[in-house]
């Protein structure tokens, strides 16, 4: 069995459907990173998987009146069916809720770590709501963060990743009724960090962390590595499987961070590099808990992480629910995936929040229109009209058409380092893609006018044999970013789908070959 590239990306919880921030987060970036690499021919495992368990959706539940059961499966399949039509292809997504063995892997891993130590129980504070008759964890209690002072729900603090214990939060309430929380000794399991300190020390040194992931965990270290709860007195989710803890339920990180290793498989060997996707508030899972348990397992596991910032939408008519222009189905239902795709690839929040403009994922469509469809639906009228639809006999040429070609083989190793692992910038390929798109609209403008000189003698079909060139090459190099378009223009050309992005790709088409271009644009719609 051949060893994959692993790419991961953060499992969304089930409590409401997907929005542009998450698109603009791990799911669409990881995407294009995977589609690169399986043109290259490199054997990839995409996966991720649904938080069908997260305190959230209880507390979605609790809200609604409805059983957390419903809210976790109807939310579910609203997820799956937006990645679909954001084109985010994924090999495996583990369904906690119907995948056979799943309960059970997770149990046997969390009795094994009980059983070795590294998870052990200890007797903390942990906020109560009396009106409730509740304890709050997670998403169920929301007070302020201890060490930023942002708005934090308990147990990790989404602005600044650190963990909270609940207890530690500031002015505690009830996510439900309001009411400021009480403080009760609870006993729970919790994974001690301290112990790994040296371990996690070199792992984190030896990964190269993006600059915010690795001053997180220097500090970390340096305050003293934190005891982790992995268990809660809960209604909702996996039953901890340890004698004296019946009515506890297992943690959503703790079983975030297994349910990557349950995606995995046991079946196969190390994957040869993995990369995991991920939003910065979600980081302490991916680069602290999950290389824990594969340690404390023996597993040395080669890791980086590809970390974003929050999407951040500050419309208040957004915020509050009146405005349905941010959510994944309705945007992918008005712009198609080609649109919403390059735009949240240009606006991707890296290094620090971007803000949500809706004029700008318009200037996205007007791209796609004005220079992507409009530079094709000449190309396709021109050949319809002087070549009777097919490709010419030609080879490719015109004026310009050296330095025209020069300019693209530069450009296809830009966009090739661009789409790569080891540099990879999905933003800069959708810039190196646009200029692409102009130079050869440019190009064909220029030698349109050669069918106007009373000699002409077929000077322009050289030009066109090369414009489809271009064409068919573009329908491979922006196939990462937009798939859906991409592999329109393919089949319009005649071209497989899913070739390498390589100079190789910038070949004419097969002389007399009829073209098939659709009724509507080849980019969106």
């Amino acid at each position: 069995m051949s060893t994959p590239f692993w790419i991961t990306a953060t499992p969304p919880a089930t409590h409401g459907e997907l929005h542009i921030g998450h698109l603009a987060g791990p799911y669409v970036a990881a995407d294009v990173l995977s589609r690169y690499l399986r043109a290259e021919g490199e054997p990839v495992l995409f996966s991720t998987g649904t938080a069908d368990h997260s305190s959230s959706v209880h507390v979605r539940a609790l809200r609604a009146g409805r059983k957390p059961e419903e809210v976790s499966e109807g939310y579910r399949a609203a997820i799956t069916a937006d990645w679909l039509r954001s084109g985010i292809e994924f090999d495996r997504v583990v369904r906690p809720r119907q995948d056979r063995g799943y309960g059970r892997w997770v149990a046997d891993l969390f009795q094994r770590l009980h059983a070795e130590g590294v998870i052990a129980a200890r007797t903390r504070l942990l906020p109560y709501c009396e009106p409730c008759d509740r304890w709050l964890y997670g998403a169920h209690v929301t007070g302020s963060c201890p060490h930023c002072a942002a708005v934090s729900d308990g147990g990790m603090c989404h602005e600044c990743a650190r963990p909270n214990d609940g207890g530690d939060l500031v002015e505690p309430h009830c996510a439900v009724c309001a009411t400021p929380a009480v403080p009760r000794r609870c006993r729970r399991l919790y994974i001690p960090l301290e112990p790994f300190r040296e371990t996690l020390a070199d792992y984190w040194a030896a990964t190269g962390l993006p600059p915010r992931l690795a001053a997180l965990c220097e500090s970390l270290v340096e305050d003293g590595l934190p005891d982790i709860a992995v268990s809660h007195p809960a209604e909702w989710g996996l039953s901890v499987p340890v004698d004296g803890f019946p009515d506890h339920r297992i943690d959503g990180c703790f079983e975030a961070a297994a349910m990557h290793l349950f995606g995995y498989g046991d079946d196969r060997p190390l994957p040869e590099r993995t990369i995991h996707f991920c939003g910065f508030g979600h980081a302490f899972c991916h680069a602290v808990l999950l290389p824990v348990i594969l340690l404390s397992q023996g597993i040395k596991l080669p890791q980086e992480f590809c970390v974003n910032e929050s999407f951040v939408i500050e419309d208040k008519a957004i915020v509050s629910g009146s405005d349905h222009k941010v959510w994944a189905l309705d945007l992918l239902t008005e712009y198609g995936s080609d649109t919403l795709r390059r735009h949240v690839l240009q606006a991707r929040p890296l290094g620090r929040r971007t803000v949500f403009h809706a004029d700008r994922l318009d200037a996205a469509r007007k791209e796609l229109d004005e220079n992507w469809n409009s530079w094709l639906s000449r190309l396709f009228a021109a050949v319809r009209a002087e070549s009777a639809g097919l490709a010419p006999a030609a080879l490719p040429g015109g004026t310009g058409w050296e330095v025209l070609g020069q300019r693209l083989l530069r450009a296809v190793e830009d966009l090739r380092e661009a789409y790569g692992p080891d540099t990879f910038d999905p933003r800069r390929a959708v810039a190196l893609l646009d200029e692409i798109v102009r130079l050869v609209s440019d190009f064909g403008h220029v030698n349109a006018h050669e069918t106007c000189r009373p000699t002409a003698d077929c000077r322009h079909l050289p030009a066109l044999s090369a414009q489809l060139a271009v064409a068919s090459a573009l329908s491979a190099w922006a196939r990462p970013v937009m798939p859906e378009g991409a592999d329109r223009l393919a089949a319009a050309l005649k071209a497989a789908p899913g070739r390498p992005v390589s100079d190789a790709a910038l070949v004419p088409l097969p002389p007399g070959s009829r073209l098939a271009p659709p009724s509507g644009p080849i980019f969106g719609f």
